[in-house]
């Protein structure tokens, strides 16, 4: 399986203080930035905080998470290998498809295919006029 990139994803309580956190604090550069949520530079990774989902009551606070080729490939051939998917692809609305799983001490791995539409594809350092 092609892992073609990967992040730490965390939706904190509060986003406004884990922000300036990383970006004031820790002097992270940031990598981009969307409605909802800022990804950091972080070493050969990236960290990226979701504004969004962090301050209910819900305990998720963060995922891993894997880029690849295709989706469904990756699928297949972790179902060949035994491993366990608690959710099977989905196109979510904000346009990607999200496989879930978690690791063997329960930490959620989020496999996700970006379609070629999708605006993470699309070059910002140039456009047609």
């Amino acid at each position: 399986m092609d892992i073609l990139s990967s992040r730490i994803i965390l939706r904190p309580a509060d986003y406004a203080a884990t922000l300036a956190f990383y970006r004031d604090g820790l002097g992270l550069a940031i990598a981009r930035e969307y409605p909802g949520g800022t990804v950091f530079f972080a070493g050969q990774s990236l960290i990226e905080l979701a504004a969004h989902g962090g301050s209910d009551s819900s305990s998720f606070r963060g995922a891993i998470w894997l880029q690849v080729r295709d989706l469904s490939d990756a699928a297949a051939e972790l179902a060949l290998k035994g491993i366990a998917i608690d959710r099977g692809p989905v196109e979510e609305p904000w346009g990607l498809v999200e496989m879930w799983l978690r690791d063997p001490d329960g930490v959620p791995i989020v496999f996700v295919e970006v379609p070629p539409t999708h605006p993470i594809r699309r070059d910002s350092r140039w456009s047609p006029t």
